[in-house]
């Protein structure tokens, strides 16, 4: 019979094994307690947009490759940035770089968000929560804007 899991903070009882596999004491003879699922946790706007920030940085990642390729077609020649270019003007292409600019609109002003927050304003939970909100609907409506002035100037079209 395996010991149980010892509980958080008490040092008498042994490492055992748990559901979530063996527990390992800390230095202080403590063992961690566990995190909790998501499950538990109850959803809000500046959870969102936490997670969104983190998303949309990871696309600028591979926003970034794109750019790379992009400058790697043009060096390699007209039939290259032609076929670069043709790829990106399709529909499916459109729809990438209106990602990539969403992404970055977004992270933009998520990143104001986190600069008001380290002046040590905003961080109230209620005015947190609006400016989470304000930074993704400005993420948004500035992408649509960027897009619908590119579409308007004819300098992209379906």
């Amino acid at each position: 019979m395996t010991s149980p899991l010892p509980v958080s903070g008490d040092a008498s009882k042994t490492s055992g094994t748990g559901q979530n596999g063996p527990a390992v004491r800390q230095p202080n003879g403590r063992t961690p307690p566990l995190s909790p699922h998501l499950q538990v946790w109850r959803w809000h706007v500046t959870m969102l947009a936490s997670i969104l920030h983190r998303v949309s940085g990871s696309a600028l990642s591979a926003g970034a490759v794109l750019v790379g390729i992009w400058l790697l077609a043009l060096a390699f020649g007209p039939e290259a940035y032609a076929a670069f270019t043709g790829l990106s003007a399709s529909p499916l292409g459109l729809l990438v770089w209106f990602g990539l600019t969403l992404a970055l609109t977004y992270h933009l002003a998520s990143g104001i968000r986190h600069l008001v927050w380290d002046s040590g304003a905003g961080l109230e939970p209620k005015t947190a929560s609006l400016l989470s909100g304000l930074s993704i609907a400005a993420g948004l409506v500035l992408a649509l804007a960027f897009w619908a002035g590119l579409f308007i100037s004819g300098s992209v079209a379906l």
